[in-house]
């Protein structure tokens, strides 16, 4: 076994390499560039090796300075991550020479799954269902039309060399095809450097599911069930989960069997993934294979019960597959949400800054699910310009997809980030979605679908109304007793005494609510129904935990001028506590517009009562 490995990565993922080397007892280097100076993934290695400049293209992309941060810390082995260098045959190639050992797939493999024609080629050879399509170099935009014809529109344009949605333009008709062509080719040479494409025909209603593979270099290859990754945005994932609610076991066996075939006719060993689109009809085509450690991964992890960290180790080591494909376990349901530094409310411009509040939840097991946080940042750390935005993955796993969905929601409620804008209320309101929810009837075109103009804000359901107006009116209780403490009065009381005439603002609605309390808690009545309210909140914190009418809550509580900023479920929500006086004239006065509260975490703010 290695004694000493270098990641060639940064981030998330650099930490969760660090993390099982760790533990499997092997010493690490990390290597860095100007702008990730102080980074985690620093910290956390045993040695560090500066690479140079801030532009991956000064750093992390030079295949000469990573080799010789190995030669200059003696590191055995490479772990590359994903993204950068991972899926570079030729930086495998170059490793080899320096006799330096590579944690992933051999040069040969990458090189042929690298090129989308070629990879189809070889998919067809080994006997894997691919898309209606051409597979070999188009002449022109009169080809193309030919091709397309034959094939039968609708039919996408893709870029042979291409990935991470770019590259990429559907076609309805001839029309179409011939308006794009030349765009799709000068997009494909200005991202890859290389303008070939490839037609083929579009799979309407369709799913994007993946089979984990995991190889050793003895020849025995395993295929670790299915990942769903149909929701996406403009082609980049957002949210995965496994198993697909969508695959049968028969579908599950057809597509690992056809993935482990793909995989023994390119010779692979180590970790990949082998992407499929399926329809409606639970047909399923061949895509492409990604050869390298996926960003979805931990959800494979948590079904499973395997680390595919330290497979990649061992196999890179020599060793043999510790098990066997009857060994592979299907445990419970696990979801993955990828939180990113962008602002959902303006169209998911990015965003950069340092993260002056970043607390995500508890890890571990919370209420019968398991909790899992990937990142590569801590609270005061610089999201930069130059690198992929992700500030972390959030992992839950249960034994039901509806627990792990549900785990998932609570999970981001109580994920806090200030300082830059992020897409938490996205993805809870994608939690909360029916649809979703549903599962079967989610496919690749669920964000555009559901979200046509974009995102406002998740709808606000009963329940969450109520929580919210309970949650105003504790807070106030709370505040108004921390007053008559500090004006000299004797506090404790005033959850006794504060009174059944208030009004909670939400809105355009005005609701009356009578607050009494004691130690054991609050009784919120509104409309004739009383809510209790169990919480040890108090003044300072950001997040308010409670149980509230028996569930339990994650609210995170602002100070915005008179109101306070209540953000949960997919949306931020203003509200204020007034006098049934000040509510009467509150009536009379001129509609005002509302404060906007879009992306309201992320902005310059005054944090709960001077935090």
């Amino acid at each position: 076994m290695f004694k000493k490995i270098l990641i060639a990565n940064r981030g998330e993922i650099a930490c969760r390499v660090i993390r099982t080397a760790r533990a499997m007892g092997i010493a690490t280097v990390a290597v860095y560039s100007d702008a990730d100076a102080g980074a985690l993934h620093v910290e956390l290695a045993d040695e560090a090796v500066h690479i140079g400049g801030s532009p991956a293209a000064e750093s992390y992309l030079l295949a000469d300075r990573i080799i010789a941060a190995c030669q200059s810390t003696g590191a055995e082995a490479v772990h590359p991550g994903y993204g950068f260098l991972s899926e570079r045959a030729a930086f495998v190639e170059a490793l080899t020479a320096a006799g330096i050992a590579f944690i992933g797939p051999p040069a040969e493999a990458i090189a042929a799954m690298g090129d989308k024609i070629e990879s189809k080629k070889r998919a067809k050879a080994a006997g894997v269902s691919v898309v209606p399509g051409f597979v070999g170099e188009i002449d022109d935009a009169d080809h193309a039309a030919t091709i397309a014809a034959d094939i039968g529109y609708p039919v996408m344009m893709k870029a042979s060399a291409g990935g991470g949605g770019k590259g990429m333009r559907l076609a309805w008709d001839e029309a179409q095809l011939r308006e794009g062509y030349d765009g799709v080719k000068r997009e494909a040479l200005a991202s890859f450097g290389d303008d070939r494409l490839f037609i083929e025909k579009l799979v309407e209603q369709p799913r994007h599911i993946e089979i984990q593979l995991i190889g050793d270099q003895q020849g025995n290859i395993l295929y670790l069930n299915e990942r769903d990754c149909s929701i996406q945005r403009r082609h980049q994932k957002v949210v995965e989960e496994a198993p697909s609610p969508f695959v049968t076991p028969e579908m599950r066996r057809e597509m690992g069997e056809q993935a482990v075939a793909l995989a023994r006719n390119v010779g692979y060993f180590s970790a990949g993934t082998v992407e499929f689109i399926a329809g409606a009809d639970r047909s399923f085509y061949f895509l492409e294979m990604n050869t390298r450690l996926q960003v979805e991964h931990p959800v494979t992890e948590c079904i499973t019960g395997l680390d595919l960290v330290e497979l990649m180790i061992r196999v890179a080591a020599g060793e043999p597959l510790p098990l066997t494909q009857a060994d592979v376990k299907l445990d419970g349901h696990a979801v993955e949400t990828r939180v990113y530094a962008e602002d959902p409310y303006r169209g998911f411009l990015p965003s950069i800054g340092r993260l002056s509040r970043c607390r995500p939840p508890a890890e571990g097991m919370q209420g019968g699910a398991l909790v899992r946080v990937d990142t590569g940042v801590r609270e005061g750390a610089e999201i930069s310009m130059f690198y992929d935005p992700m500030i972390a993955k959030l992992i839950t796993h249960a034994p039901t997809r509806a627990e792990a969905i549900a785990a998932q929601a609570a999970a981001l409620d109580r994920y806090l980030i200030r300082g830059i804008s992020h897409n938490i209320d996205f993805l809870a309101s994608i939690m909360g979605h029916a649809r979703f929810q549903a599962g079967e009837a989610v496919t690749t075109g669920f964000i555009a679908e559901e979200y046509p103009d974009g995102f406002h804000g998740a709808p606000l359901d009963a329940g969450t109304r109520d929580a919210l107006i309970a949650t105003a009116a504790v807070v106030q209780v709370i505040r108004a007793d921390r007053a008559q403490e500090i004006d000299g009065q004797l506090g404790g009381h005033t959850q006794g005494l504060f009174g059944a005439d208030w009004v909670v603002q939400l809105g355009d609605e005005l609701v009356p609510v009578t607050v009494k309390g004691d130690e054991s808690g609050f009784g919120i009545t509104l409309e004739g129904r009383t809510l209790g309210v169990s919480t040890d909140w108090q003044l300072g914190q950001p997040l308010f935990e409670a149980d509230i009418a028996g569930t339990q809550r994650g609210i995170a509580v602002a100070e915005a001028g008179s109101f306070l900023r209540l953000t949960t479920r997919g949306a931020t929500h203003m509200l204020r506590v007034l006098t049934p006086r000040a509510a009467e004239l509150a009536r009379h006065m001129i509609a005002k517009v509302p404060p906007d509260v879009a992306g309201a975490d992320s902005r310059a703010e005054r944090l709960p009562f001077g935090s």
